[in-house]
């Protein structure tokens, strides 16, 4: 069966999930969920032109573009896996609790300098974005970039199953979900999936060699390349956290000096990491810093953004505690007297959820803010003196009646919170520094 539909997907080799996207000559796969069943538009697929419809379930009627397969989603994890192993190039694959998308940008960016190369588009980096990633990468491309997330324990191992990494980082370890994953142990354990896959296969780690827990989760992985702030292979420090990152390489590259469009010096890591992957597979020194240098952050990840007379650090793709301390603590290095801090609740943080609520409020009393709003989530349950409401829309309502002049505010919070409608608050906002 996969062989046959191998042989569709060299002819036409793009791959669809939803039928109110597909177009003539695309790959349907009837996939299924708690509130959608795609075996109930095989016939719609066919109409629109699909090339292959492929359903779990009988669809009612005879088509010689019909796959009926036991499970349409593990049919497509095993034709991802088919063609993955007709590739012979670099598969680098990324998972971490925090910084992955822009790490992933980031190295991509670099090795699109000297190679052709293929990413995860977005955020699509789940049992389904894992495999469709990996069935856009051509026979064409020299190189591939997987994100790779996962919410408990076995997820990353088993998108190492069909992803096959040679090449893999781990962003941190730090507290995101911990509900799933059991914990922040469970969370190294987890994460370590990917390390446990290029122990096992002689693959290469970039490792974050700051971090101690990563030299005792690395052990054993026969080609490991350290980056760090000392003691590594590859070294850098921030060394501006006003505004824009600005990086001081200080070992393993001719590179002296990396101006970036990334806020927060919590971003040195994954500028790092570039660097060293950009080093590790010989792409010119220029190019490397250009490259990350016209990098723009994007979606909601600490973007800085300028309206009139206010600036906002806007991240409110999500929020776990670590995320929220390394922004809150951010934020306080910034210059500035009239700072607002706009914060949502953190999901799926279990029994933990109102202590780490409750952490995050302790953060923010040790500094002197204008005003901090909390939104929503476990914030209703701590004890605080500061403003609270429900939900974004009021936030934003009373933004809107406080019409803030000269200020400078964080907005963050986990993605069901939808902390981003409080830009609605002030006109349109545009990039700073992109005209």
């Amino acid at each position: 069966m996969i062989e046959a539909l191998y042989e569709v997907y060299l002819k036409h080799p793009r791959i669809q999930t939803d039928t109110r996207k597909l177009t003539s000559g695309e790959i349907f796969f009837a996939l299924k969920g708690p509130n959608f069943n795609g075996n109930s538009f095989a016939q719609q697929a066919l109409k629109t032109g699909a090339a292959a419809v492929v359903v779990d379930e009988d669809p009612g009627f005879t088509d010689e573009k019909i796959f009926l397969v036991p499970d349409a989603l593990t049919t497509l994890q095993d034709l991802a896996l088919h063609h993955r192993k007709k590739l012979s190039i670099p598969f680098i694959a990324i998972t971490g609790s925090n910084g992955k998308t822009t790490t992933k940008e980031l190295i991509h960016a670099v090795l699109s300098e000297k190679y052709r190369t293929t990413t995860t588009i977005g955020n699509l980096n789940n049992h389904i974005g894992v495999p469709l990633t990996i069935l856009s990468v051509s026979h064409e491309d020299e190189m591939a970039v997987i994100e790779m997330g996962a919410n408990h324990q076995k997820e990353i191992e088993s998108y190492c199953r069909f992803t096959l990494p040679t090449h893999g980082v781990i962003t941190n370890c730090g507290k995101a979900h911990l509900e799933g994953f059991g914990g922040i142990e469970g969370v190294r354990k987890g994460k370590g999936e990917l390390y446990d896959f290029l122990r096992a296969n002689n693959g290469v780690a970039f490792v974050m060699w700051d971090y101690d827990y990563f030299r005792d989760m690395s052990k054993g992985i026969s080609q490991i390349h350290t980056y760090g702030t000392k003691d590594a292979e590859l070294t850098g420090e921030a060394e501006n956290s006003q505004s824009f990152l600005e990086v001081k390489m200080t070992k393993g590259t001719e590179i002296n000096k990396i101006s970036t469009h990334l806020v927060g010096d919590y971003n040195l890591p994954n500028v790092l990491v570039a660097v060293a992957i950009g080093e590790y597979f010989k792409v010119a020194h220029r190019k490397i810093k250009k490259a990350i240098e016209g990098y723009i952050p994007a979606n909601s990840r600490s973007q800085l953004l300028i309206k009139g007379t206010n600036s906002f650090i806007l991240d409110a793709y999500n929020a776990n505690p670590t995320s929220m301390k390394a922004a809150i603590e951010n934020f306080a290095r910034q210059p500035g007297l009239n700072k607002y801090v706009c914060i949502g609740g953190m999901m799926e943080l279990g029994v933990d959820s109102v202590e780490e609520h409750q952490n995050i409020v302790d953060l923010l009393e040790k500094y002197t803010w204008k005003e901090v709003i909390l939104t929503g989530g476990d914030f209703s349950q701590v004890q605080h003196h500061y403003r609270y409401f429900d939900n974004a829309l009021q936030t934003k309502e009373w933004l809107q009646k406080q019409a803030p002049q000269n200020a400078f505010l964080l907005i963050k919070g986990s993605r069901s919170m939808k902390m981003e409608i409080l830009l609605e608050a002030f006109d349109q906002s545009t990039p700073a520094g992109i005209s």
